[in-house]
C-alpha cells in the first residue's frame, strides 16, 4: 500500500546488497526491479519499498521522486 512518508526513503535509501548495492532505490533499473517481481521481492520494508519503486518506474513518475533527494 502506498504510504506519502516511503517517497522520501525510495528518494534515498540505497540497495543494501547485489549487484547494484549502493544505488539509491529509485535509481535501480526497471529490469533489475521486474527481475524481482518475478522471483520474489524481499521480506519487509526494502520489499515494499522496491515494489513501489517499479510501479512508479512503469508509471514513468520516477521524476517526481527525484526532487526528494538529499546529498
Amino acid at each position: 500500500m502506498f504510504e506519502p512518508e516511503n517517497l522520501p526513503k525510495l528518494a534515498n535509501m540505497r540497495m543494501p546488497f547485489g549487484k547494484y548495492q549502493g544505488t539509491r532505490l529509485i535509481e535501480l533499473p526497471e529490469p533489475y526491479l521486474v527481475w524481482f517481481s518475478n522471483k520474489g521481492f524481499p521480506k519487509g520494508e526494502l520489499g515494499l519499498l522496491l515494489q513501489l519503486a517499479l510501479e512508479i518506474k512503469i508509471n514513468g513518475l520516477e521524476k517526481l521522486v527525484y526532487p526528494l533527494k538529499r546529498d
